[in-house]
């Protein structure tokens, strides 16, 4: 455990010089925008998922080794049932790389699973903010108001999320069915 701590310690003193992004990310903006072009045109969620898989790829490269090492290693810690561990990566992760959205979206993930639900709120809000369109966090985050009662906000971040993904069958049913109750029915 030890170990564990010294290499963190390590990661964070060496990492804030080296978690610049690169200079040239594997998934330019382009590509990504075509992808979500693609996704727009998607006719199923079958169809959808290589495509929902591809864009989440390119969410998760950070531009940095620092940070991708230390991603990596929460994730394993996440696999070893090891929260503490991947708790502290995590938070040497955002404080880091304050503006690399995926460290904030397993961030929110591990306090959810926690049921530290205000931190994983506050943190899918952070995903949201660094990166608009990420979906994935935008359902999440809905998932959440729409448990403590904000119908209202959930219902437009689901809508916020199918207009990215219009794929997403968790999304629309749920839009679906807050609709009637946000909205009311028509006459």
């Amino acid at each position: 455990m030890r170990a564990a701590w010294a290499f963190l310690l390590l990661c964070a003193t060496v990492a804030p010089a080296a978690a610049a992004p690169s200079s040239a990310p594997a998934a330019p903006t382009r590509q990504i925008d075509r992808w979500f072009a693609d996704l727009a045109k998607a006719q199923s969620p079958e169809d959808a998922k290589p495509i929902e898989d591809k864009i989440e790829a390119a969410f998760k490269q950070s531009g940095s080794p620092s940070v991708d090492l230390l991603m990596a290693r929460a994730n394993a810690a996440l696999n070893a049932a090891d929260s503490k561990t991947a708790n502290a990566l995590l938070t040497a992760v955002t404080k880091v790389a304050p503006g690399y959205a995926e460290g904030w979206h397993v961030r929110a993930t591990i306090d959810a699973a926690g049921g530290n639900d205000s931190a994983a709120m506050l943190s899918l809000q952070k995903v949201i903010s660094l990166n608009p369109r990420h979906f994935a966090a935008m359902v999440e985050l809905a998932g959440m108001l729409e448990d403590y009662g904000d119908k209202k906000g959930a219902l437009t971040l689901y809508r916020k999320a199918l207009a990215l993904d219009p794929q997403l069958d968790s999304a629309a049913r749920a839009a679906r069915a807050l609709e009637k109750d946000v909205e009311g029915q028509g006459i």
